[in-house]
């Protein structure tokens, strides 16, 4: 499985999630009192949709290990990138949707030594935002960063076996607590994933946090050592 970092990863496993009240000390979150998950039939709003095109930059963080480094993540016509950090920095890693594969190349990660372009077929931004479809609603919330970001938070996750409810043996795979503006939910301010997608770090959590995020194309390139889609 792809590890370290796919946020589409997320989203497609997209894991214990933290309690609310630890995920606001580790980001500045502040709850605006209506951190209910939304009840059926109640007026929660629209979910979070990956855009076609955007682009926007940011910060990876890996908390565990005190690493922080830049983050750009970019859509064109329905494909997707994101690179964290670079030849300079502890991490670098680029994740990508490209021709309805999923892909996830690791340059550097501390203490790995493999670094193989992995490939997952089949997968493309309409089964993502499929998955993003089903996330539940926690609640409106303010941001307190420069500046401050009015937000909907929502929750997406996979368990396996899946079982109806009851007294059964069930493994959380990945959660992803997704951040998105509250006039745009295709506007994506914030992400924590915590799962096997993130095997490469000791506590399975890593976030995304964007300074900017604009809706228009960027720039997707597919790396040389990753195998075309055929």
């Amino acid at each position: 499985m792809a590890a370290s970092g796919a946020l589409a990863g997320i989203f497609v496993v997209v894991p214990v999630a933290l309690p609310p009240v630890l995920a606001a000390d580790r980001t500045g979150l502040t709850p605006s009192g209506d951190t209910k998950a939304a009840k059926p039939g109640s007026h929660a709003p629209r979910p979070p949709q990956l855009p076609r095109n955007f682009r926007g930059t940011g910060k990876w963080i890996v908390r565990d290990l005190g690493i922080t480094v830049p983050f750009t993540w970019a859509g064109r016509d329905g494909d997707s990138q994101m690179v964290a950090g670079g030849p300079q920095y502890p991490i670098w890693f680029t994740n990508l949707i490209y021709r309805n594969s999923l892909y996830t190349l690791t340059y550097k990660w501390p203490g790995l030594n493999e670094h193989q372009c992995s490939r997952i077929p089949g997968f493309n931004l309409g089964l993502l935002n499929q998955k993003l479809k089903t996330a539940r609603f926690v609640g409106r919330e303010t941001l307190q960063r420069n500046p401050r970001r009015q937000v909907n938070h929502w929750r997406v996750g996979a368990v396996v076996p899946q079982l109806p409810p009851g007294n059964h043996l069930r493994f959380p795979l990945g959660i992803g607590d997704i951040y998105v503006d509250q006039h745009n939910p295709g506007t994506f301010w914030q992400v924590l994933q915590f799962g096997v997608q993130n095997l490469y770090d000791p506590e399975l959590d890593e976030w995304l946090v964007m300074d900017r995020f604009e809706h228009r194309p960027g720039r997707v390139a597919l790396p040389r050592r990753c195998l075309p889609p055929s």
